[in-house]
């Protein structure tokens, strides 16, 4: 799925909004109604361009981190990395790296990175390993707002989700009330 980074994201375009799983025990699920504007970063795809080159290593480490702690409109299917010349392989599990390369190749969700106020970069979950395994190149807005991302500044109403702009009377969705 390519889409232009900085352009206006449309790829999960859901009437309830953004969905961020909260962590912690059990399951639930926030639904975050169209709050702020998204912008698109990472969607990359083969045969279309993308720009490549070194970012600095505090923007991965960061990155990597808000990628371990925030989880977004998770789906149940996976997304195959399509730049990766080979399928995976499969006696590999799909969220361990092929060899050679440092991330896993596969995602089933997505990200969302606070920008200036009102703007959010809403990125695949395959953006750490497009910029680890591929040299992909965010634009510079992006990882300015990567740095600058507190993952301690979070929503009173819902703490255990590392996003800082989720209203208090965002929707809830508890699975274990099911």
């Amino acid at each position: 799925m390519f889409y232009d980074d900085l352009s206006l994201y449309a790829y999960c375009i859901a009437e309830d909004g953004d969905v961020f799983t909260e962590g912690g025990p059990g399951v639930r699920f926030v639904t975050v109604r169209d709050a702020y504007r998204r912008l698109n970063v990472g969607w990359l795809e083969a045969g279309r361009p993308w720009a490549a080159g070194p970012v600095p290593e505090e923007f991965t480490s960061k990155l990597l981190t808000v990628l371990e702690e925030q989880a977004v409109n998770q789906a149940l299917g996976l997304h195959e990395c399509d730049l990766c010349p080979e399928l995976l392989d499969d006696a590999r599990p799909w969220y361990e790296p092929r060899p050679g390369h440092r991330c896993a190749s596969a995602g089933a969700g997505e990200i969302r990175v606070p920008g200036e106020p009102g703007t959010a970069y809403a990125a695949p979950s395959l953006i750490g390993h497009y910029v680890l395994d591929h040299g992909y190149l965010p634009p510079q807005e992006f990882v300015d707002a990567v740095l600058a991302f507190d993952l301690e500044d979070r929503s009173t109403a819902y703490p255990l989700i590392a996003f800082p702009w989720i209203p208090a009377d965002a929707e809830l969705y508890d699975a274990l009330l099911e």
